[in-house]
């Protein structure tokens, strides 16, 4: 695969004095979505700013293969950015998966936006992706996570023997089976036909992905448990980065800090309208926002994945999840 990708890319070959720069940029999601809108948003400000001297290409999910692939091709310095989700990079760097843990961040999306932001976050992840040769750049969150189901779902019992899709981290897999279910690790790509044909009977993923990918057409429950953010990171090549003069590597933290904000409202806004979009397709599609006493029983289950996590990823991952607990704590302070 990767011989494949450098052949088709052509990076390894110098690029002629004058030539116009192409900077190879990766997502996890089909077109249309927040990633594509964040990536097709990179891709204009980087050329109005550079005058059409760099040619900004973005390949949606599918196009280079998996998100497995996607990591190991800017690991490999065969991309240059790339969205990387803690579900899959967790696998290479295990300290991430502090996103995935449940009820871990503020209800309130504002709190995790500042939190996000916080120097100190930043600081450590910065280090966690560069010993893994990634160069981090932003986390960003994609908005809430939604179920969707076969069969209602108001309590961990109603989970007792799903089949549910969750992406390949071990620490999620514990989460869900810490819920009563069967976690069934499957592509994105692969989702809505395992649906469709019952091999899994439920999945995860915030409301404007299970729109664009017709998940809720395969499935009769919309479950809101308010009980994660879908976090999402934006990474690049170190290789790339070296190469780059000091005005292009100030323009891309420029841009990057502009998306930062920008971001977040197209998401909210994403979200809420694919919600409508849902509610008009399938008048029939039973919506349910979990009350507090439910998602208290989700809460008391969930308490064992912050053991696990640390079991994954050690005395760092331990510290992660300290610095961010104190920055969500911080930020809700402020707010």
């Amino acid at each position: 695969m990767l011989l494949l990708a450098s052949s088709f890319f052509g990076c390894s070959k110098p690029q002629a004095e004058g030539a116009q720069e192409i900077w190879r940029f990766a997502i996890e999601e089909t077109q249309g979505s927040v990633q594509d809108t964040y990536a097709k948003r990179f891709e204009q400000l980087i050329e109005e700013r550079t005058d059409g001297e760099v040619d900004v290409v973005v390949y949606p999910y599918g196009t280079l293969g998996t998100s497995d692939h996607i990591l190991e091709q800017l690991h490999n310095g065969t991309l240059d950015f790339a969205m990387s989700s803690p579900g899959h990079l967790g696998k290479f760097i295990p300290e991430v998966q502090v996103f995935l843990l449940h009820f871990l961040m503020s209800d309130d999306e504002a709190v995790n936006i500042c939190a996000l932001q916080k120097p100190e976050v930043r600081a450590f992840l910065d280090k966690l992706y560069l010993e893994k040769g990634l160069h981090f750049l932003s986390a960003i969150s994609e908005g809430a996570m939604a179920w969707t189901t076969r069969e209602a779902v108001r309590t961990p019992d109603d989970f007792d023997g799903m089949k549910f899709r969750v992406m390949t981290s071990p620490l999620l897999i514990a989460a869900y089976e810490a819920y009563g279910a069967s976690p069934t690790p499957l592509p994105y790509s692969e989702v809505y036909s395992a649906l469709q044909l019952r091999m899994i009977d439920g999945q995860v993923n915030p409301v404007f992905a299970i729109e664009e990918m017709s998940f809720y057409e395969v499935t009769d429950w919309l479950i809101f448990p308010n009980h994660a953010y879908f976090i999402a990171t934006v990474a690049g090549s170190p290789k790339f980065f070296e190469r780059l003069s000091p005005s292009r590597r100030e323009l891309v933290e420029h841009v990057i800090n502009q998306l930062q904000g920008e971001i977040e409202t197209i998401q909210q806004r994403f979200n809420r309208k694919r919600l409508e979009s849902i509610e008009e397709r399938k008048p029939e599609m039973n919506v349910v926002r979990l009350d507090e006493a439910q998602r208290a029983r989700f809460r008391e289950a969930a308490a064992p994945m912050r053991k696990k996590f640390i079991e994954l990823a050690g005395e760092r991952g331990q510290q992660l999840l300290r610095t961010l607990r104190a920055a969500v704590t911080d930020c809700a302070a402020r707010n």
